[in-house]
């Protein structure tokens, strides 16, 4: 009997090695775009672990993280939402939610997942563990218009924000209670709000405007005092250049008591003070930006660009604001993520199907990771930040 003991140890020590144990701390998750698959990847070795199929049209893809960093929900442009074990590298659940949606975000306290929808418009919620809806907010304006919702982001006090792109409005979502969802709505914010972001503290909801100049904002600390019109004159007076593609607010900057934002229609990044949201200045860049983002540590700032300035990385100092370096890594270069502490920073390359990695001090390439048509790159450092 003892022996027999020894042996069954012995097998279940054999079969426990042959799945080591990992944590999820260096995970991440980029979007294969064109063939609807993503690829679970980790940062520590710069390997490739697993290849996720049958997520549907990931052509403007994006995923938020579980508060444990153990499962990705990736919102795709279907109305897909799907639920992805990082650890178990398999498809938890998959529902249909709408016809086209645009993204979405988890609640404060992870039990939520909401997503942004262009057909037929609204907000819906989720049970995260399940999938299961929890509301349906359906986005109305003016005489019962359907409105298009865009730059859905968590804010703290379990709530979410959204905007209404049709409708010119911004909406506070509270889920404190989910079998009693309340709504406030902020109208006539400006014409055509296209994106919008959260400031990393969670105070600030900031929604660019793409039919007018400008920014609207809504303080979260004092919702009562509505919302403001910030940076009002910006690029008027002077001709718009084709926008190729809308930039990202949420890959914005935030370094010390400045803040740098991608111009639409523009070769330049505004500089913008974070105490008034006067713009101090602006920076010429190699064309129009994309996403203006911020090394962990705040010192330089990475930016790419829009077609056909897109094979181009440039970083700047943000003390000086003058442009450091400009990297050609390759034909359509879509989105970077920074690994948590910023040593490196790793760079879609769409049309030539990698994903590099580039050493952020030495600007040198460490090395590439074939990805079919590669596009946004997640790391679940971001399960632990507001807004991401």
């Amino acid at each position: 009997m003892k022996y027999l003991i020894i042996l069954i140890s012995l097998l279940l020590t054999t079969a426990c090695g042959t799945q080591p144990l990992r944590g999820t701390g260096d995970l991440g998750v980029i979007i294969e775009r064109a063939i609807g698959r993503v690829q679970i990847v980790e940062h520590s070795h710069h390997t490739s672990l697993a290849k996720i199929d049958g997520l549907g049209d990931l052509s403007h893809a994006s995923i938020v993280f579980s508060r444990d960093a153990r499962y990705a929900y990736v919102f795709a442009r279907d109305g897909g939402l799907t639920k992805v074990d990082l650890l178990g590298q398999k498809i938890v659940k998959r529902v249909m939610q709408s016809g086209n949606s645009i993204g979405g975000a988890i609640s404060q306290d992870g039990t939520l997942i909401a997503v942004s929808n262009y057909t037929p418009g609204g907000v819906k919620v989720f049970d995260a563990d399940t999938l299961n809806m929890v509301a349906d907010i359906p986005a109305t304006w003016g005489d019962n218009q359907p409105s298009k919702t865009v730059g859905l982001v968590d804010a703290p006090d379990q709530k979410f924000v959204f905007s209404l792109y049709d409708g010119g409005e911004i909406w506070l979502l509270d889920m404190q209670d989910k079998t009693r969802p309340k709504i406030t709505k902020y109208p006539n914010i400006g014409s055509l709000p296209y994106d919008a972001l959260i400031t990393p503290d969670g105070r600030y909801y900031i929604a660019g405007l793409f039919g007018e100049d400008g920014m609207a904002m809504l303080d979260l600390w004092h919702p009562e005092n509505g919302v403001k019109r910030i940076l009002d004159h910006y690029g008027r007076g002077r001709e718009a250049l084709p926008v190729f593609k809308m930039p990202h607010l949420e890959g914005w900057t935030t370094a010390g008591d400045k803040i740098f934002i991608p111009a639409v229609g523009q070769h330049e990044v505004l500089i913008v003070d974070k105490n008034t949201w006067k713009q101090l200045g602006s920076i010429p860049v190699h064309g129009q930006p994309i996403f203006v983002m911020s090394r962990p540590d705040n010192r330089y700032i990475w930016v790419n660009f829009a077609h056909p300035n897109n094979d181009t990385l440039q970083v700047i100092d943000v003390e000086t604001h003058q442009i450091v370096k400009t990297l050609k890594p390759g034909k359509a270069v879509l989105h970077m993520e920074f690994t948590p502490r910023g040593n490196q920073i790793w760079v879609s390359v769409r049309d030539e199907d990698r994903v590099d990695v580039y050493d952020t001090r030495t600007y040198e390439k460490i090395t590439s990771l074939p990805v079919d048509k590669p596009s946004g790159i997640f790391f679940t450092s971001r399960a632990h930040e507001i807004g991401l």
